[in-house]
């Protein structure tokens, strides 16, 4: 049986709590974003995690020669690699070279921008494969989108994008009586999709350093054994790459784990380690994983959408977001590196009103201490956006703007959803609607009374 170890590697870019506190002025990129926070975050996890844990992981594959694990590395962590451990990339670089590591695609941003507009869900997972060529020299030929965000047409998008494999959770009402230890085809394409076993993930991931658990102390015979137990062709154990050594303190024997699990692995005849994309091409899909759009799932919380939309908090503040990127588009630049930083998941995440294990998951990751108070601190954000968007805003810009949502005009049958369809008209219609076209030109293209007046 294949065991794929699966490691999500991701640091946002966190808001400045007091962003407030810059208006009215206009705010800039160092007011917007918690940087002194950023590199402190970051050079600590660098040193507990990127360096040591991968370290370990060279290690071992001098000693195990099968050793072969898949990272997934957001655009946002790998900039922050470039400016503040530059090694860590030498080291992913080393993994690459060697053939221990592959690296899959991601959404550079680790954003929402599924939910927002398909191409920008395309530029953005592009990015992220560009960054990796340049920065680690490894073409992905698999993908995942953010937090492994899945339905039927996720998966066949980016099929057409050219990846053979597409990674998500193993849920549990999708499998029915199915197991997750299985390549399935995904419906509707030609896609493989390789599932999460949670369990044995979460083992690691949640419950390793856990006291109360009968099963505690987890160490690496011990998991391998569960492991050589477990039925099956393929088992995906994936967590943050984070567990080892941030989320599970060293003191807690997670590093230990690590570099033991390898070797004990090893010793077991019917194990052996693959990469997601070994897997799916070792491996004749069994079935269909079957997750229609209505029903999308993800790794977080009840595996579904509600870690980032689950409440009316989420929800208002994805709709302000969704709703600028039309002009965050048109204007391109600064403004739509700004919305992009934005749409990182990370910011909605924190807006959570769980209670429970999952609601404690959502505390212990949001630098806030209140949701109610990340949320303050994203609509100031959006703010700052729009301040953006207005102070740049130009007859090119307005140009280029198209919607394709209420914000369309429509009369007699006819839609207008951009200033080339407005051209296309004939002169009667305009003169009819004459004074609602000019209060639809300024009022959503933000054009002058002049300009809209000499367009009808």
């Amino acid at each position: 049986m294949d065991v794929v170890l699966f490691f999500e590697v991701h640091q946002p870019r966190r808001l400045r709590p007091d962003l407030y506190r810059v208006f009215p002025s206009k705010p800039l990129e160092g007011e917007i974003f918690y940087e002194e926070l950023d590199r402190h975050v970051f050079e600590r996890v660098s040193e507990r995690v990127y360096r040591k844990s991968t370290k370990i992981l060279l290690d071992a594959a001098r000693e195990v020669p099968g050793l072969r694990v898949t990272f997934s590395v957001s655009g946002l962590a790998l900039e922050q690699m470039r400016r503040w451990a530059p090694d860590v990339l030498d080291l992913f670089r080393e993994m690459a070279a060697k053939e221990v590591a592959e690296f899959a695609a991601q959404t550079y941003y680790h954003s929402l921008a599924w939910f927002v507009d398909r191409e920008e869900f395309r530029e953005q997972v592009e990015m992220q494969v560009k960054a990796v060529e340049e920065l680690i020299g490894y073409k992905p030929r698999a993908a995942e989108n953010t937090e492994f965000i899945y339905n039927n047409d996720v998966a066949c998008f980016l099929h057409s994008m050219g990846f053979s494999t597409v990674v998500t959770e193993g849920v549990d009402w999708v499998l029915g009586w199915r197991s997750p230890n299985y390549v399935y085809k995904a419906w509707g394409c030609d896609a493989r999709v390789l599932v999460r076993n949670y369990r044995l993930s979460d083992d690691v991931g949640f419950r390793f350093g856990a006291r109360w658990w009968d099963q505690w102390p987890l160490t690496a015979d011990k998991y391998a054994a569960w492991l050589e137990a477990t039925p099956g062709d393929v088992v995906l154990i994936a967590v943050d790459y984070e567990t080892f050594g941030e989320h599970h303190w060293p003191e807690s024997g997670i590093h230990e784990f690590l570099r033991w699990l390898p070797r004990e692995v090893a010793k077991r005849p019917r194990l052996q380690f693959a990469t997601v994309s070994e897997a799916t091409r070792s491996h004749t899909p069994r079935d269909v994983y079957d997750v229609p759009p209505w029903a999308t799932v993800s790794w977080a919380d009840e595996r579904d959408l509600s870690a980032w939309l689950g409440n009316e908090l989420q929800r208002n503040a994805f709709s302000l977001l969704s709703w600028l990127y039309p002009y965050a588009k048109a204007l391109g630049g600064e403004v739509l590196k700004l919305w992009r930083m934005l749409s990182t998941s990370d910011h909605l995440y924190y807006q959570a009103t769980k209670m429970g294990p999952a609601g404690e998951v959502h505390s212990y990751f949001s630098p806030y201490g209140s949701a109610y108070k990340a949320h303050d601190i994203y609509m100031a954000a959006l703010a700052t956006l729009f301040v953006y968007i207005r102070e740049a805003w130009n007859r090119e810009a307005a140009e280029r703007l198209v919607f394709n949502d209420e914000r369309c005009f429509y009369a007699e049958g006819v839609r207008l959803c951009s200033l080339r369809d407005l051209k296309n008209v004939d002169r009667s219609y305009k003169s009819r609607h004459r004074d609602d076209l000019r209060r639809w030109l300024t009022d959503v293209f933000m054009l002058s009374p002049e300009e809209a007046g000499s367009l009808v």
